[in-house]
């Protein structure tokens, strides 16, 4: 699931298809909140599936918060406040949208409620098997030779840390929008830049340096940098350009 989400693509039944493509056309606008969506007719030729297979995804959708069945009127797309955002599908169409960069920012300020914390726990309670496993994980971003490499170690550090703070609170929220961390992660890879990979994986060190020398204030300084760097990085590159 993860690596697909950093890679970007994932083998598919037709039920998951039909799932991926309407949450995909729901969340990017195509069906907009309140309107009714195609009959079962239409959209079980559109997708060439049976329309068993039809109403399994609509009800995986359902489940999801994001239509809604009326009788005798058809299927309406709810608002989005009644989306389930933890839920991975969801997280990640949003992210690969790029309709709106607000969803991006409401990601990073939970990001900022909670991880930059989690790194002042750590740098009090990480044992040293911990922190080395935290500086292995720097060392992963390196000299990661690929965007999908470098994706999956900055993952791999910050559930680590997650995981370090001691609180298996912080562990299992990071694991309710890991499949977003890895899509966010996947866009702010900065593979193809030297320099900036170098960059990017010091900013991390600093995060570990500061746990390993139990300075909880600059733990959470550094975490808190390192997301707003990677938020603004995402932002600029889906922002048009004028």
């Amino acid at each position: 699931m993860l690596k697909s989400a950093i890679s970007g693509s994932a083998p598919r039944n037709s039920h998951s298809r039909v799932v991926d493509e309407l949450g995909r056309a729901i969340v990017g606008g195509t069906f907009i909140s309140g309107t009714i969506l195609p009959g079962d007719i239409e959209l079980a030729q559109r997708f060439k599936v049976s329309r068993t297979v039809l109403r399994e995804a609509m009800k995986t959708l359902a489940a999801k918060g994001m239509v809604v069945p009326k009788t005798r009127i058809g299927t309406r797309v709810t608002g989005r406040n009644n989306w389930n955002l933890f839920d991975a599908d969801v997280l990640a169409w949003h992210l690969e949208s790029a309709t709106d960069t607000r969803f991006l920012e409401h990601l990073s300020e939970m990001r900022l409620s909670f991880e930059p914390f989690a790194a002042r726990l750590a740098s009090e309670r990480a044992s040293s098997d911990e922190v080395r496993s935290l500086y292995a994980q720097v060392e992963e971003m390196e000299k990661a030779n690929s965007m999908e490499s470098f994706a999956l170690a900055d993952l791999d550090f910050h559930m680590a840390l997650l995981g370090a703070s001691g609180n298996p609170f912080m562990y299992s929220l990071g694991a309710l929008i890991e499949a977003a961390l890895a899509t966010s992660f996947r866009l702010s890879s900065p593979f193809g830049e030297p320099d900036l990979q170098q960059e990017t994986a010091l900013a991390h060190r600093r995060i570990v340096d500061a746990i390993a020398a139990r300075n909880p204030e600059n733990a959470a300084e550094a975490m808190d940098r390192v997301i707003v760097v990677g938020r603004d990085r995402i932002t600029g590159a889906l922002s048009p350009r004028r």
